[in-house]
């Protein structure tokens, strides 16, 4: 990924210096929403990972959903939103809308870009009660989640994404 379009919205809720973090306010809002109309995405990505033991993944989605009904409000639609998990639990198969097979060398990627990510380098800050190491716990998921499939009789893949399209209800 290139430098130019990465960005980073330093939302005002999570400058606090601390664990605890400020409730949204329509600042937040407005920064994802600016940033949405200026990109025009087809697709978002968002971590659906509700059960996350700090709970900035909900705080962060509510927000979007927040940009995201505006926009929607505003323009009669928005782009399509999907969520994904990330080490705390995994969608049940009944509530996967897209599978994304992963090989070994996906996995090896991701694994990568996840130790990119500062606080995820050796041990999450926030692990919860599994004491494995993020990574561990995300490829675990993706292994997991194609053993499940398999079990089922679909195709056999190394690992898979999985994805639920957010419906517009809010969390």
């Amino acid at each position: 990924c290139e430098e130019q379009h990465l960005h980073n919205l330093y939302l005002p809720f999570y400058r606090t210096g601390t664990i605890a973090k400020k409730p949204i306010s329509d600042e937040d809002v407005q920064i994802i929403k600016k940033l949405i109309n200026d990109v025009k995405p087809d697709q978002i990505y968002v971590a659906g990972d509700l059960s996350d033991p700090h709970g900035t993944h909900r705080v962060c989605a509510q927000a979007i959903f927040r940009a995201l009904e505006q926009i929607e409000n505003e323009q009669g639609s928005r782009p399509e939103t999907l969520l994904y998990r990330g080490a705390w639990q995994e969608y049940e198969l009944h509530e996967i809308e897209i599978a994304v097979p992963l090989s070994p060398g996906d996995i090896l990627q991701k694994r990568k870009a996840i130790f990119m990510h500062q606080s995820q380098k050796d041990e999450a800050l926030f692990p919860g009660s599994d004491p494995r190491e993020f990574w561990q716990r995300a490829e675990d998921r993706n292994t997991g989640t194609a053993a499940r499939y398999n079990q089922v009789g679909l195709p056999e893949y190394f690992a898979m994404e999985a994805f639920t399209r957010w419906n517009g209800v809010p969390i």
